[in-house]
């Protein structure tokens, strides 16, 4: 008890009228002038002072919702006594319906870092030199893993090739032939098949599905790209035999690829968090938002996503909006995703998982204040749909679910060559072929889940670093990384998996 109070919670605002825990406590413990009431574990949330029925509970300087009963001060407050309220925040915006303002990038240095990547034949730059097996339908997944299990035993005699990466997904048939799901499909395979981390495509479809390789036009992409039907080839062992052929003709290009120095103004870098706990809002997303920053300032882009995470804090990017038009967009998306959820008789304040809030997350508004803290503080650049083209330099959003697979496979197809990903419950995540970085929320959980992780950004609350040193750290280790570093997630065969395009539309 005799613990300092600031060692024990962390309060994040001078207004606010929660604290978070750092440590488990328990009723009676002694916090500075305030007794604890309740059993609280760390990362969740305790009463600074006494807050009446109805009125708004503050975490970040911002409202996260209302309390739905008295709470007094040194109680547990959650979801018992905490829930959303929709268009709690307010914030005054300008005549033209919005409030340009984020912090203008730091000026660059005359000495610009670098990395060593792949320069393709048309500029592009890649962070790792694989060769993918791309399906157009689910009822080719089968053909593509074989050929690329099979080509993965032959690679010994080309070492500058990273592997053979199958892309397998559970759709392509069974869907409307137009639409907006099959414009969703099929942007984001030919972001895939056009991506600088792979050297070239193999493209494997069954032949008789609503996705027909045709339709997709590989071929006018920047990539050498070989394309199959199993149909077409004479069965699957036929097929495998066709694709391991065309892998051949392929590979010795590809092995033909070196590094050499680029300016880190070639990246983009997705942000992604994904088992967010009471910690994420509070260090690995500052920290990834100090890393952004940093990339942003000398000319590269940052790219965050996860529409309904933004929910109940989208004023917080459209205040920093370059522009009316960036505003709009950003409102326009969360219409669009209020309505969807609508559809099923849902809201969107049922984002937050069953591990979100045994981490301490309360409601969507509280995760999303500690979600958009990802990007940092420079001006909103752009909004894209996903698994658009990201051609915008600097902090840009593209509309992706939260769900963490399917966001990253839009940010990738987009054209992200490196992913941070931070999480606090210990999310298993890999996302090839760009190397994905795991920032742990909290020091707990990063020495459970050592393996998995990169980065520990418990440092922060443990006292011992500051957002802005982790901030660097993860920069660097960032530049690292698109020089051929490899991750956590890559070490233990995370990627091919978690390959996952945003299904939209009835299945027929």
């Amino acid at each position: 008890m005799t613990t300092p109070a600031k060692r024990r919670v962390l309060r994040l605002a001078p207004g606010d009228d929660i604290a978070v825990a750092l440590e488990d406590l328990v009723p009676g413990d002694l916090l500075a002038e305030l007794t604890v009431r309740d059993p609280v574990p760390r990362g969740h949330k305790v009463a600074l002072r006494d807050v009446a029925a109805g009125a708004p509970v503050r975490k970040y300087g911002q409202a996260i919702g209302t309390a739905t009963v008295p709470i007094s001060a040194g109680e547990h407050v959650h979801t018992h006594n905490l829930a959303f309220a929709p268009g709690i925040q307010g914030g005054a915006q300008t005549a033209d319906g919005h409030t340009a303002g984020g912090t203008a990038p730091a000026g660059r240095p005359e000495a610009q870092p670098t990395f060593d990547g792949f320069v393709r034949a048309d500029g592009r730059v890649g962070t790792r030199n694989y060769l993918g097996i791309l399906t157009s339908v689910n009822c080719s997944a089968t053909v593509a893993k074989l050929i690329a299990r099979e080509a993965e035993r032959r690679l010994g005699e080309f070492p500058n090739v990273d592997g053979v990466v199958a892309l397998t997904h559970g759709t392509g048939c069974g869907m409307a032939v137009a639409g907006q799901g099959m414009d969703l499909l099929r942007r984001t395979l030919r972001g895939y098949a056009a991506h600088p981390n792979f050297a070239a495509i193999v493209a494997v479809g069954l032949g008789c599905e609503v996705d027909q390789l045709a339709d997709l036009d590989l071929a006018g992409g920047p990539n050498p790209v070989a394309t199959m039907t199993i149909q077409e080839a004479g069965g699957t062992t036929a097929a495998v035999r066709a694709g391991l052929d065309a892998l051949a003709r392929l590979l010795p290009a590809a092995d033909a690829a070196r590094r050499v120095p680029v300016p880190a103004s070639r990246l983009i870098l997705g942000l992604e968090c994904g088992g967010s706990d009471g910690y994420s809002g509070i260090t690995a997303n500052p920290a990834l938002g100090a890393a952004a920053d940093l990339l942003v300032g000398h000319g590269g882009t940052a790219v965050l996503g996860e529409t309904p995470e933004i929910y109940g804090a989208e004023h917080v990017l459209i205040a920093r909006a370059a522009s009316p038009a960036v505003a709009d967009a950003i409102r326009e998306r969360i219409s669009w995703w209020e309505a969807y959820a609508a559809q099923d008789a849902g809201t969107l304040d049922g984002n937050p998982s069953p591990g979100n809030k045994a981490g301490g997350i309360t409601t969507i508004t509280e995760k999303s204040l500690g979600a958009v803290a990802k990007g940092g503080s420079t001006d909103l650049r752009a909004v894209y749909r996903y698994a658009e083209p990201v051609t915008q330099t600097g902090l840009v959003f593209m509309d992706t679910p939260g769900y963490d697979p399917v966001s990253v496979t839009g940010m990738v197809a987009g054209g992200a060559q490196v992913v941070c990903f931070t999480t606090g419950r210990g999310s298993a995540f890999g996302c090839k072929p760009a190397p994905s970085l795991k920032l742990c929320s909290n020091s707990e959980t990063y020495r459970r889940m050592t393996e998995d992780m990169d980065v520990n950004c418990g440092e922060i609350a443990d006292g011992t670093a500051t957002v802005a040193a982790l901030g660097r750290r993860i920069f660097d280790l960032v530049l690292a990384t698109a020089s051929g570093r490899r991750t956590a997630s890559e070490l233990l065969g995370y990627g091919e998996e978690e390959f996952a395009p945003w299904q939209l539309g009835a299945v027929l």
